[in-house]
């Protein structure tokens, strides 16, 4: 049986650099944010298309109309995950399953949110101001953005309080140094 750790954290709290770190390991790393975008070019078109046909442009999902369709109708986002959540887990079991690993990662941005199956759970963090500073430099990202997309995800404090590993992503060597440590005692751990 293949552990399943998931990961986890708010936006900009070093999820995808983290991720990064497991797979330099030689631990296969699922992406969620990944597996919705190649689904919004194959699987999800059709689904995703009869609640939404204005979305369908050149035979993928355009995100742009689809935020738009979510800012509008107070149903949308419940409707769209419906049917896209069905399909990111059969993906996610379909990795897991061709995976052939004592584990691995699921790079799960709303893994507590969405209640993804998972065996583990390590939360990345940083300091508010850190979290604040990092996301305001992605690019069209402006303070108002930010804190609606922190409106949806659950407190920093709440996740860590929930987690089996947290991470403080302050430097690269020490959150480096703290993912080897977690490779080790999962791979150990599953060896025995």
């Amino acid at each position: 049986m293949t552990y399943r750790l998931g990961l986890t954290g708010s936006i900009g709290m070093g999820k995808s650099t983290t991720a990064q770190m497991f797979r330099d390991c030689g631990v296969p790393v699922w992406d969620a944010d990944a597996a919705v975008h190649r689904l919004y070019q194959g699987a999800a078109v059709g689904p995703v298309g009869t609640l939404c046909p204005d979305a369908v442009q050149d035979g993928a999902i355009d995100r742009a109309v689809l935020k738009d369709w979510i800012a509008r109708d107070p149903a949308a986002l419940g409707k769209l995950e419906a049917v896209v959540h069905p399909l990111v887990a059969a993906d996610r079991a379909e990795f897991i399953a061709s995976a052939h690993a004592p584990f691995v990662v699921l790079d799960i941005p709303l893994l507590f949110e969405t209640g993804a199956d998972v065996d583990g759970v390590l939360v990345v963090t940083a300091p508010a101001e850190v979290q604040r500073a990092r996301v305001l430099e992605r690019p069209g990202m402006d303070a108002a953005q930010f804190e609606r997309i922190l409106a949806r995800q659950m407190p920093d404090a709440e996740k860590r309080a929930r987690a089996d590993f947290v991470i403080e992503t302050l430097d690269m060597d020490s959150t480096r140094a703290a993912v080897q440590d977690i490779v080790g005692k999962l791979r150990g751990g599953a060896d025995a």
